[in-house]
């Protein structure tokens, strides 16, 4: 039974691994800034997790220790990663950078069109 634990962990910890490098592939070969930004936040997000949960449940298990480094570090990447990536994406868009010319819809350009001309009204330099 033990066994059959160990290589079960060792799975899901090899998946992590094997996601994350997936992940990195997407950052280099995906065209622009936002698709980067999707591929690092989920990918890697996706693999950090797998990971550390590994760890934690082989720590609980088999060491009949509970790790709360291990499960501060779960809950700090799975709440900071996608927010950075989102406020990434949010910078670059507003500071100009363009989609990949194959992207096919731009939600995000009437609301910020809508912003825009919100933010003109106002008097001030902000």
């Amino acid at each position: 039974m033990v066994m059959i634990g160990e290589w079960l962990l060792g799975i899901l910890i090899l998946l992590g691994a094997i996601v994350c490098v997936i992940s990195v592939f997407g950052l280099i070969r995906l065209p622009d800034v936002y698709l980067r930004s999707h591929a690092a936040t989920k990918s890697a997000t996706m693999g950090v997790l797998l990971i550390l949960f590994g760890g934690f449940l082989y720590f609980w298990l088999f060491e009949n220790h509970i790790s709360i480094k291990l499960l501060l570090g779960i809950v700090f990447v799975f709440i900071t990663s996608p927010v950075a990536g989102h406020l990434n994406g949010r910078a670059a868009y507003r500071s100009g950078v363009s989609l990949w010319k194959g992207s096919v819809q731009d939600d995000l350009k009437a609301a910020d069109a809508k912003r825009k001309q919100k933010g003109s009204g106002k008097s001030g330099s902000l």
